[in-house]
């Protein structure tokens, strides 16, 4: 048995495949000639096969894919990005075209990580909508799962997020409850779903077990360091001005954030837990684990 993950030098991809050779499987990950030197010789080292490939190259797909069991695809272009890497690249016709090739290569299982339908349409929600609408007509054997916004991602540095220097970026009021999810969770979810006839042609949501407000969360933080966080905040207008940029991902993230704004994504993983036995970690835990860093 034999598992592709594709999305592999990613936070998320590179953790899941810590997860699948844990668990004595073993892994083939999809690299580029681009990807950081650092984090392939990592996956080397954990006894991951490389083999180099693109999503924009479907031909490389159809050779990464011949005799895959299952694919894991969380390849996205939002967080890193080579030339020619987009939205429609990469996220919409790449993620078809690695659709295409496991169908033509007659893998068992297909596990796609997307996120939760939003009543608002951008580019990058647009975009997973019509891949999760090929996969399930596929005819090939599927898990999609809807993960929420990664506590890793979006309470980090990289979004304003800075605990060590008690700063928070806060999105309009921050009031949308959200069931902010450790990236570590998604993965054993992933795990859990690999062979698991109970999660084949599911679409299954994910999320942490409190839904909880950003200003909720600085609260948390608050408590835990003693320090009163300076809040740094982007305005609604600000935010809603993102959405008419020509840009696809800043219309995106313009849109991502105006969820954690306003109304959030609250997440019932009691499916979840009935399928894969998901025992999402508390918030808590998180904290803890910034703070101690």
């Amino acid at each position: 048995m034999v598992d592709l993950v594709v999305g592999a030098t990613g936070i998320l991809g590179g953790e899941i495949c810590k997860e699948l050779t844990a668990a004595g499987r073993a892994v083939r990950a999809l690299v580029r000639s681009s990807s950081a030197p650092d984090k392939v010789d990592a996956l080397k080292a954990a006894g991951v096969e490389t083999v180099f490939g693109d999503m924009k190259h479907p031909e490389s797909l159809a050779a990464a894919c011949a005799g895959i069991d299952t694919v894991v695809s969380t390849a996205s272009s939002t967080l890193s990005r080579a030339d020619g890497d987009d939205i429609e690249t990469v996220d919409r016709q790449g993620q078809l075209s690695l659709l295409e090739a496991a169908k033509t290569a007659g893998v068992a299982r297909f596990i796609f990580v997307s996120f939760p339908p939003d009543e608002s349409a951008f580019p990058l929600q647009d975009a997973k909508r019509a891949v999760e609408a090929a996969i399930v007509a596929s005819g090939v054997p599927y898990t999609i799962l809807h993960p929420t916004h990664f506590r890793e991602v979006w309470l980090s540095a990289a979004l304003g997020f800075e605990p060590h220097n008690a700063k928070a970026r806060m999105f309009g009021h921050g009031t949308g409850e959200i069931s902010w999810i450790s990236l570590f969770d998604v993965a054993k979810a992933v795990m859990a779903a690999v062979d698991n006839p109970k999660a084949e042609n599911r679409i299954i949501p994910l999320g942490g077990p409190d839904a909880l407000s950003l200003a909720e969360v600085i609260a948390r933080f608050e408590q835990a360091t003693g320090q009163d966080f300076e809040r740094e905040v982007v305005p609604h207008g600000d935010l809603e001005g993102m959405l008419a940029s020509e840009d696809p991902l800043t219309r995106s993230f313009g849109a991502l954030m105006l969820i954690c704004a306003r109304h959030g994504c609250a997440i019932d993983n009691a499916e979840a837990k009935e399928i894969l036995g998901f025992e999402p970690s508390p918030i808590g835990d998180y904290i803890a684990h910034i703070l101690k860093g």
